[in-house]
């Protein structure tokens, strides 16, 4: 058993993810929420139920596209013509959308566990089934699904977890640091050009999807 990933893959896997979830979004809004009026160990544990979340989504698309791999053969083909479409209309809707930002909400009068902040983090994220079928067409840009082992699962998720975390965890410093900022003038610029960003990279897989058919 090995891994079947290149180191190009990987690091573009990275840069997206890290960069995706940077974009300005409710689970942003619930970790600073929840740093800010809670202190910054709440923000972490936010971050931890978020990435749980998206952990559990990744198993579930990682594991469909390994099992569609081994039956659908050539039909692989139309999942990535159908795939790339999705994702540039993601970006397309991304690009059209206002940013979400908001203020930070006022700090809480009597302690609150940390196992709620996790929770919120958690249920928030898996209340967004969309996240499977994002997920499901979106590694086939950087993985050969016909090679994927175990090896590339674990890889993948771990690639996932520091990538989300680390834009997550980033959030919850600067909402200490500086509650007001992502309200403010500057961070709603900021908002604006990391949302016209991201939709352009989902286009631009959603490109590379369609058009590698033909390069391959």
């Amino acid at each position: 058993m090995e891994i079947t990933l290149t180191a190009g893959s990987i690091a573009s896997l990275f840069a997206t993810m890290l960069f995706l979830a940077l974009v300005p979004s409710l689970s942003v809004l619930a970790v600073t929420a929840r740093a800010v009026a809670l202190g910054l160990r709440h923000g972490v544990a936010a971050t931890l139920g978020i990435v749980a979340g998206d952990l559990v989504f990744i198993i579930v698309a990682v594991l469909g596209l390994s099992v569609l791999a081994e039956v659908a053969g050539a039909y692989l083909v139309v999942l990535s013509y159908a795939g790339g479409v999705y994702l540039i209309w993601l970006g397309i809707r991304l690009w059209r959308s206002a940013p979400v930002i908001s203020v930070p909400a006022a700090p809480a009068a009597e302690p609150t566990p940390l196992f709620s902040s996790l929770m919120a983090g958690l249920l928030l994220t898996l209340g967004d089934q969309k996240a499977i079928l994002f997920y499901f067409v979106f590694f086939p840009a950087f993985a050969d699904l016909d090679r994927l082992t175990p090896l590339d699962t674990g890889l993948i998720l771990l690639v996932a977890a520091v990538a989300v975390g680390a834009a997550k965890l980033a959030y919850a410093l600067a909402a200490i640091r500086a509650v007001t900022f992502i309200s403010g003038t500057a961070g709603h610029a900021v908002a604006i050009f990391l949302n016209r960003l991201a939709a352009l990279i989902l286009m631009v897989v959603g490109g590379f999807l369609i058009l590698r058919n033909y390069v391959v």
